[in-house]
């Protein structure tokens, strides 16, 4: 089902641009943004907490039918949207649950504060065979969307 919002004020995009500036945010709704339409791809290929997605018009992706797509000007999407050029896909999934720390190889990450030199550690950990991160409270958001987007 596709719906489409036309104003600025619409109270889910005003939910999307707290989502995407603050961690507390993202943390008590259990839910992070990521942009792109190439992560949209993977995500819909990945990810199974994908809800809702942000099209601009004139934009199309392949997205499961259980998941809400709606539809902007590209002027709404250049409202919500982080990045200085958005791609025109942006959406909305939920977090994994947490699991409890079991001993695996894998990373210790402690005051790591650029978001994406984080996205590029977790790349590169995967790369080589890490299975878990752990990380100091003071590191930046995992979920940060430049994070994700790295």
């Amino acid at each position: 089902m596709e719906m489409r919002i036309t104003s600025r004020k619409n109270s889910y995009l005003q939910q999307v641009k707290k989502l995407l500036s603050s961690r507390k945010e993202r943390e008590q709704a259990g839910l992070f943004v990521a942009d792109g339409t190439k992560l949209l791809a993977e995500a819909v290929r990945w990810w199974t907490g994908l809800e809702t997605v942000f099209l601009a018009d004139g934009v199309q992706a392949d997205v499961p039918e259980h998941v809400e797509v709606i539809r902007v000007s590209p002027e709404i999407m250049e409202y919500v949207s982080p990045m200085e050029t958005p791609q025109g896909a942006l959406f909305v999934c939920r977090m994994p649950e947490q699991t409890a720390y079991t001993a695996a190889p894998g990373l210790l990450l402690d005051g790591i504060q650029d978001p994406g030199n984080l996205g590029t550690i977790i790349r590169s950990a995967e790369g080589a065979g890490a299975t878990g991160l752990i990380m100091s409270a003071d590191t930046v958001d995992i979920y940060n969307p430049k994070t994700i987007r790295s």
